[in-house]
């Protein structure tokens, strides 16, 4: 597996904590951070709300919540490599 360090470029909530990712370099994906989302820390509590998990946005390229929560959009890509979940740029849909 490659590292590449990567912004978001699009971002888009769905139902179950997740997040339709595409990043820099063109590939895509579809990121469970359901576990993130559920670990109950102080910071991710209000995203537990489907609502204001579909407040995210982009901030200089990384997913961010309006209360400053976010994830790294390189561990986001590198995760969803090592899943067998990223699309590649160009790659058949």
């Amino acid at each position: 597996m490659t590292f590449k360090l990567v912004k978001a470029r699009r971002v888009r909530a769905l139902p179950g904590y997740r997040l339709d990712l595409t990043f820099s370099d063109g590939s895509s994906g579809i990121a469970d951070i359901s576990e993130f989302v559920l670990s109950g820390g102080e910071v991710v509590q209000p995203l537990v709300d489907e609502a204001y998990f579909a407040r995210v946005f982009l901030e200089m390229g990384v997913p961010t919540w309006p209360n400053g929560c976010d994830i790294d959009p390189t561990n986001a890509r590198m995760k969803l490599e090592a899943a067998g979940l990223l699309k590649e740029q160009g790659a058949a849909a």
